[in-house]
């Protein structure tokens, strides 16, 4: 079963995921309102006939009225700990961000759809995982209609800023992709079948909650 997506509100919408994720929803005829929220104005997404620009510096602010009537929120909100600069800042966006615009949607018709990683998990040793997965515990424990968490390993595109690691690693990997199968579960995904994976679950989720594994991700075209 196909449910519409009448309209969206994304956090994360000038990365590598949600310009993707824009995109898509911009060509879905059903789709009649995007809001991309954004700190400041981002000229490329003029282009896109159905996004407005929501300009908002600390996104904290956002309340229950900026959020109200939405079909479906998404948030590609995400860094790194080298970005961020320390801990306490990775967890600022990384968690306290995406548990505010989380919780806004507590007791409301809409569908939310996170963008979390592979590791996720509370138990992890690695700070990075251990943050997504606190961030997916207090998701499952919100009175949300309709909860999509995707867990991707590596994202393959031209990110709008330098994360070195990474970069190596897509250039490494892309001289080694042939070698990779199709069924090895750590395989790279692009920001189009993330976004991609995000606009299906959106459309075709029955379940309460669902979370969809990089596997999963890698088969959506």
């Amino acid at each position: 079963m196909t449910k519409s997506i009448k309209s969206a509100i994304v956090i994360g919408a000038t990365g590598l995921v949600g310009r993707e994720l824009l995109k898509q929803l911009n060509r879905i005829e059903s789709c009649e309102k995007i809001t991309a929220v954004v700190r400041r104005e981002d000229s490329s997404l003029k282009s896109l006939e159905k996004v407005q620009q929501f300009i908002l510096d600390d996104f904290l602010l956002l309340n229950d009225e900026d959020v109200n009537g939405y079909s479906h929120a998404f948030s590609c909100l995400g860094t790194t700990l080298k970005k961020a600069g320390s801990k306490q800042k990775f967890h600022d966006i990384d968690y306290e961000i995406n548990v505010h615009f989380a919780d806004l949607f507590e007791s409301t018709h809409t569908h939310y759809l996170l963008i979390s990683a592979m590791g996720a998990n509370t138990n992890s040793n690695f700070f990075y995982n251990r943050v997504k997965g606190e961030l997916e515990k207090h998701i499952q424990s919100l009175d949300l209609q309709c909860v999509s968490i995707l867990r991707p390993s590596l994202l393959l595109g031209d990110r709008p800023e330098q994360r070195s690691l990474e970069d190596l690693t897509q250039k490494l990997y892309q001289k080694l992709s042939h070698l990779v199968p199709n069924s090895f579960k750590y395989k790279p995904v692009t920001a189009k079948q993330v976004a991609h994976t995000m606009v299906e679950a959106a459309q075709t989720q029955t379940e309460k909650f669902e979370i969809y594994d990089n596997l999963r991700i890698q088969n959506s075209k």
